[in-house]
Parts: structure tokens; sequence; C-alpha cells
């Protein structure tokens, strides 16, 4: 019996909860209520990745310098014509039109057009180095604009709060003022305290929107569409030196490897330029197919259909002022390249130096929040205890929220300047990728 009396209960539940769902399916716009999964940083990150128009412009500069080598190389393999001419001769025939021929060219020698290939190839080296530095560059974008909006949205909640609090302030105070107990400036003073709490409110709303406006941009999601972030924190990466520090970047900065490779590139056309002083070999060969049209027979001896040239073409220069303007053309550009390698060196370690700097102060800053933060939260326990024993009235327990949830908001501003400041500091070092593979 007891078991009946149980099960009726259950079985009306189970048919309201039945019932209810298959409305909720009737409805035209259930599917909008039903909650999204959690756009996740990883998530951000990734489709960021794919959908990003400066990574995909990077991509086709790629494609370009790769085809640009690819032409370059194309003098040194083989390449072979066809065609046919025709043309009216009267008398001696002055040229050689053929009904039908094949051309043969082959470059085997050539120093400055193999220093131009050899450059051209690490010129698609860089090109595919800044596809590297550009992915890093849309990683660090979205992961920032993520973790403010994380940031932002804790805030605005707080905010919330406070304005509710400053209300019952404002509240109590004008009572008391009414009484006589407080003078009329409090309740300016009051006021004031919500106005600008109200003021932050608008202001971070304003920045929530322009966040997510570039969330969408960055990632590829339709307008409109909301965007739900999870609170979420960058892995901790072990406790490093500076000078290990210095030493990541120097081994991985993707700046540092494109002036390199630039550096690279300019040696392969001084010794190319340098090489114009030798001499340059071809393979050429040519097969022609003459007619009795053109009267070669009337003004040779002898008048052969089929002809067949096979053989090399040797160029040597024996004075080439083009050469020497080129060498010293390209000496020059080589020595400002180096330059300019020495420089990016000096930066990256002085930039290395700068933020791992920051990210002491952001740790430091951020610790100093914490602690604040606690200490707020104790003397609200405090409070509230007081409070409820009635040695407390109602304005200082309000007081004491609002100093409470400012230092949240101080707390949640420091851990975001710090989340950045890490960001910032992998980037640089080469490692920022590695995070979010």
């Amino acid at each position: 019996m007891n078991k009946k009396k149980w099960m009726v209960p259950a079985f009306a539940g189970i048919s309201c909860v039945v019932l209810a769902g298959a409305a909720l399916a009737q409805t035209p716009n259930a599917s909008r209520q039903v909650p999204k999964e959690a756009f996740t940083l990883r998530r951000a990150v990734a489709l960021a990745q794919q959908n990003s128009r400066e990574l995909a412009l990077a991509r086709a500069q790629l494609t370009v310098a790769e085809r640009t080598a690819a032409l370059n190389r194309s003098d040194f393999r083989p390449n072979l014509f066809t065609g046919s001419g025709a043309a009216y001769t009267n008398g001696f025939p002055l040229g050689a039109p053929t009904a039908f021929n094949l051309s043969y060219v082959q470059t085997l020698f050539n120093a400055p057009m193999r220093g131009e290939l050899r450059a051209a190839e690490q010129r698609a080296e860089i090109k595919r180095l800044s596809v590297d530095q550009m992915r890093d560059a849309v990683i660090l974008r979205t992961a920032a604009a993520y973790l403010e909006l994380v940031q932002v949205r804790s805030a605005l909640d707080l905010l919330r709060k406070e304005r509710s609090s400053a209300q019952k302030i404002v509240d109590v105070t004008r009572e008391r003022a009414g009484a006589g107990v407080e003078l009329p400036i409090e309740v300016t003073r009051s006021q004031l305290t919500a106005a600008e709490i109200e003021q932050r409110i608008v202001q971070l709303e304003g920045r929530e929107e322009n966040l997510e406006g570039e969330l969408r941009g960055l990632t590829g999601l339709p307008p409109g569409e909301p965007i739900e972030v999870a609170e979420e924190r960058l892995p901790q990466e072990p406790e490093q030196s500076t000078s290990e520090l210095v030493a990541l970047a120097m081994a991985n900065s993707l700046e540092l490897k494109e002036a390199e490779r630039e550096r690279l590139a300019q040696k392969e056309r001084v010794r190319g330029e340098k090489g114009g002083y030798y001499p340059s070999l071809d393979i050429v060969g040519q097969y022609g197919l003459f007619t009795r049209f053109n009267n070669y027979d009337e003004f040779y001896n002898r008048f052969e259909r089929h002809n067949v040239s096979f053989g090399i073409k040797l160029n040597i220069p024996i004075f080439s002022a083009r050469t020497s303007a080129a060498v010293s053309l390209a000496e020059s550009q080589l020595r400002a390249v180096e330059i300019d390698l020495q420089k990016k060196r000096n930066d990256v370690e002085l930039e290395v130096h700068q933020k791992s700097r920051a990210a002491r102060e952001a740790d430091a800053t951020r610790e100093v929040a914490r602690l604040a933060l606690q200490l707020a939260q104790e003397n609200l326990r405090i409070l509230q205890a007081r409070f409820e024993e009635g040695r407390v009235n109602l304005r200082d327990l309000e007081k004491a929220r609002l100093e409470e949830m400012d230092r949240w908001r101080e707390f949640l501003n420091a851990d975001f300047s710090r989340q950045r400041t890490q960001l910032e500091l992998l980037k640089s070092t080469g490692q920022l990728a590695r995070v979010f593979q």
C-alpha cells in the first residue's frame, strides 16, 4: 500500500515533465531557450585559427612566394617549345619559316639566376614563418579578448550587486536625514556613490559589447549569436629565470628567424651576383621541318626537309658594368640586413627583460589585491555578525559589502592583467602556440 502511495505522485510528476517537454517542443522559439555549450577558450582559439582573415592572407602570401621560387627554378629545368611559321618569299629566302619546329632550352649554369632562385627559396621560408607569426598574433588577440570578456562579465555581476547595496544605503540615509539624524549632504553623497556605480555599469556594458564583436570577428561566429564564456585560467608555466626566458626567445623568436632567413637570402644574392663574372652554360636544341614553298631548293645546292641542331651555348663575360653594379648593390643590402638582425636580437632581449619584469609586477599586484579582498571579506563577516546582534546598523553593513565588491573587482582586474602579461611573455619566447595545441 505504501509502495502504491509512493508511485502515484511519482507517476504524476513524470507525467508533468513529459507534458512540459511536449509543450516546449511545440513552441517555435524553444530551441533558443536551450542553453548552449560553453564557449571554451581553447575552442575560441581553434575557431580563430580556422577563420582568421589575416591568417588566410598570410597563407596566400606564402603560396605566392612558393610559386615565385618555382618560377625561378623553371629556368634550370627542360623547356620545350613548338610552333609553325609561314611567309611569302620572292627571290632569295631571307628568313627561315618552318612548317613545324621544336625548340629545347635548359640552363645548366648561371650564377646570378641561381642566386635569385636560392634567395626566392629563402623568402618562401620567411613567408612560412610569417604564417606562424600571424598565428601567434591571432591566438594572443583571441585569448586576450576572451579572458577580458570573462573579467568584464564578472565585474558587471559585482557592480549590479553593488547597485542594490548602494540603493539600500540611499534609502537608509534618506530616512535618517528625514528623522534629523543625518545631514542632507549625506544623502547627496550616497546618491553620488550610486550614480558612479551606474556609470561604471554602462561603461562595462559597452566594453562587453565591443569584446563580443571582436570575438565574433576573430572566430567567425554569426552576428547576434550569444557568446557564453567559461571562466578559465591559463596553464601555470614552471618558474623560469630571466636568462632562461631570453635563451628561449633567442631560439624560438619567429621575428629573429625571419631576419636570419633574410640574411641568408641576401648572402645567396651576393654569391650569385659575384658568379656573374664567370661563364654561363645552356643546353639548346632545335628541329625544323622545311617545305619547298620558299624556294630553298633553287638557291641551295642540297635541300634537306628535316633539320636538327643540338648543343651547348656558352657565354663568357669580358666586361659587364651591370655585374659590378649588381654585386655592390647586393653587398650593401647584405650589410643593412645584418645590422637589422643585430638590432632585432637586442630588441628581443630587451623585450623579454621588460615583459619578465612586468609579469613579476603583475604577480605582486595580484597578490596585494587578493589579500585586500581577503581582508574585506573578513571585515564583512565580522560586521554581519554584529548586525545580527544589533550592534551595527544596515548602512554600515552595506558599506562593508560595497567595499568587499570593490576589492573583488580590483582582484579581477589584477588577475586579468597578470594573464595578459603571461600571454605576451609566452608569445615573445615562442611558447604561445604550444599552450593551445
